[in-house]
């Protein structure tokens, strides 16, 4: 199976295709970038796919990050996943961003608890807490940097994301430091892995997590009065 994975939720607008059969990556390009995601996307899929000597319909599945992330960045990402999909016919699977972050470190080590955090502004974090065998202890969520702490104290454990320092600067003193691994973005490769992976019925569409509501609101008193 070939799965084109593509993550444009935080930091990065990045692409690959992933062969099980041959478990190996056949081309990934990943251009760090806070904005200028809609335009660089389309162009980065297709140096993947010609590096890949691939076309459009030689994909099996199409695997895509829906967030916790950057608004403007899902969505660039999940319509790209899903319309390829659609001319393709091929399945798409959404995988969260945190989970993203997690797996390579589930991967290397499944025994450490591993937090996964991402910067949500205001004092707060998105976060999901896994477990030994990489199992969610807390799954995606929005939560006071304080409140993560104490989520994941409770033994030795990996700090992994965007917040990481974040979280790691608040840990208790009385407490053993836990690892930590500070990324902008996750390892495309690992969504185009996970995309293998993830169970799909074949006919639902990826979709956005956003965990809450955005923080720019249209203001009523700006609004022109209606006829």
């Amino acid at each position: 199976m070939r799965v084109l994975a593509i993550d444009t939720a935080l930091e990065a607008c990045a692409c690959a295709v992933f062969d099980t059969d041959q478990r190996e990556i056949m081309a990934s390009e990943s251009l760090p970038m806070v904005r200028g995601h809609a335009e660089a996307l389309m162009p980065l899929v297709a140096r993947v796919f010609a590096t890949a000597r691939l076309r459009m319909a030689e994909i099996d599945r199409v695997a895509v990050t829906v967030g916790p992330g950057s608004f403007t960045g899902l969505r660039v990402g999940i319509s790209a996943a899903r319309g390829i999909a659609l001319a393709a016919a091929k399945p798409a699977v959404g995988l969260t961003t945190l989970s993203a972050f997690a797996a390579p470190h589930i991967a290397l080590d499944d025994k450490t608890p591993i937090l996964a955090a991402i910067d949500a502004r205001n004092n707060s974090v998105f976060m999901q807490l896994f477990g030994p065998g990489g199992r969610t202890v807390i799954s995606p969520r929005v939560m006071a940097i304080d409140d993560a702490v104490r989520a994941a104290v409770s033994g030795p454990a990996r700090l992994v994301g965007s917040a990481a320092d974040t979280i790691a600067a608040a840990w208790p003193t009385s407490q053993p430091l836990p690892l930590v691994d500070p990324q902008t973005a996750p390892s495309i490769e690992w969504v185009a892995r996970l995309g293998a992976s993830a169970p799909t019925d074949g006919t639902a569409l990826p979709k956005p997590l956003y965990l809450r509501a955005p923080d720019a609101q249209p203001q009523d008193a700006a609004r022109l009065p209606r006829r």
